[in-house]
């Protein structure tokens, strides 16, 4: 049996940015993580942790 060669069919993974709408709210982002630089999202009764990494860039657990 011979692998499968499915590269032409997996789309390249692009990074682009968001596009807001005109009505969406802005929040920065020291705001929203406060100077612990995280915060705990409450979402249909789940808990996530907001953080912020050494690097600057933001993770979103459960």
């Amino acid at each position: 049996m011979s692998p499968i060669d499915n590269t032409a069919t997996t789309p390249e993974h692009t990074h682009t940015a968001p596009s807001p709408a005109p009505g969406d709210r802005r929040i920065d982002s020291k705001s929203l993580l406060g100077d612990e630089g995280r915060v705990i999202i409450e979402h249909d009764g789940q808990h996530y942790l907001l953080r912020q990494t050494n690097a600057g860039k933001l993770i979103l657990t459960k």
